[in-house]
């Protein structure tokens, strides 16, 4: 029988677990939990805090914003992967294929389920917050791009999170700070910004989805994370998507058209999100599982996190490091960067 994946993913403060941290991770509606830079030192530490963290709730799930380039939390004795727009420059499609790979199986090698990656968003350098962390600015290149990083990803053993739908490469401003707002109507989104979305999601190559904290003005007056028309209509409905669908970060000030904290994932679970992430806040992450109290997931949505699950090919670093792709890719990153 499964176990109940909680739908709440929290982080904690350091490199090891606080009595709050164990505490907030034994709470029944916290279901996962994100890694940040703050949280490692080097692969011994991290391999610790990972063992610490299941010895308080096993099946938790753990994840990382581990993309390359900008956002890379790990890093020491992980290999230093350039950012999206600089490897798809340069890498053929095997060799995108193999950094995917190489990011997921370390990842793996250390007892982290999965990285939110890749980034769908098509940009060059105007969106302050995607940039360069995407592959490519037209949309139907940045797919041919994307599609072997994940099957890349897919080899090692780890599920994929397509980010930020139905895509945030055309708003200047940084949903980190602000809450941008999109005036462009409805299909002029669907036949441009979201085609990678559509592409990997008709594939089958995307576990889960994360949809932008943006206000499409002419489609829905509620930011796509809060919006059942952008989760349920288009999303579910129109593209045929089963997997997890993640908030964005629930602290983040985009999100604050929702209300408090409570009222924020109060409004994503009613959307359609199956785990709302709250990070770098413990008062919100309080907040927030206050107003889960008694909240009754469905079933369907821990059927689908536990999807997310890592299932490493590669069992430990050791076993990784006598990987001849592993070092290949290594050597091949590093003759360039």
């Amino acid at each position: 029988m499964s176990v109940q994946i909680g739908p709440v993913m929290i982080d904690v403060e350091g490199t090891t677990l606080t009595p709050e941290d164990r505490e907030l991770l034994r709470h029944p509606q916290v279901g996962g939990l994100i890694f940040f830079a703050r949280n490692f030192t080097d692969r011994p530490q991290l391999e610790a805090l990972v063992a610490e963290i299941r010895s308080v709730r096993p099946e938790i799930l753990l994840a990382v914003d581990q993309e390359g380039g900008r956002v890379q939390r790990f890093r020491d004795s992980f290999t230093r992967i350039p950012s999206m727009q600089a490897l798809s420059a340069q890498a053929s499609t095997q060799q995108l294929q193999d950094v995917g790979w190489l990011l997921a199986a370390e990842l793996l090698a250390v007892g982290v389920d999965f990285s939110f990656a890749p980034v769908l968003d098509a940009d060059d350098d105007f969106c302050r917050i995607v940039g360069d962390r995407s592959f490519a600015r037209d949309p139907l290149t940045l797919a041919e791009k994307a599609r072997p990083f994940i099957a890349g990803m897919h080899e090692a053993g780890m599920a994929t999170t397509g980010k930020h739908f139905p895509g945030h490469g055309q708003v200047l401003e940084d949903s980190h700070e602000e809450l941008p707002v999109d005036r462009r109507p409805l299909e002029a989104v669907l036949a441009a910004d979201c085609k990678p979305f559509e592409e990997c999601i008709r594939a089958g190559e995307l576990q889960a989805v994360m949809p932008a904290h943006i206000r499409f003005a002419e489609v829905d007056e509620n930011p796509v994370g809060f919006s059942r028309f952008w989760l349920q209509d288009i999303l579910r409905a129109r593209l045929g998507f089963d997997g997890v669908i993640f908030s964005d970060d629930l602290t983040m000030e985009g999100a604050g058209a929702a209300g408090g904290y409570g009222d924020r994932i109060r409004a994503a679970m009613q959307a359609g999100c199956d785990m709302g992430v709250v990070c770098n806040n413990r008062q919100g992450a309080i907040e927030v599982l206050q107003a889960l109290e008694g909240f009754v997931p469905d079933p369907a949505s821990s059927r689908r996190l536990e999807r997310m699950r890592g299932r490493p090919v590669i069992k430990d670093w050791d076993e990784l490091q006598q990987q001849s792709r592993w070092h290949a890719t290594r050597k091949w990153l590093a003759s360039w960067m």
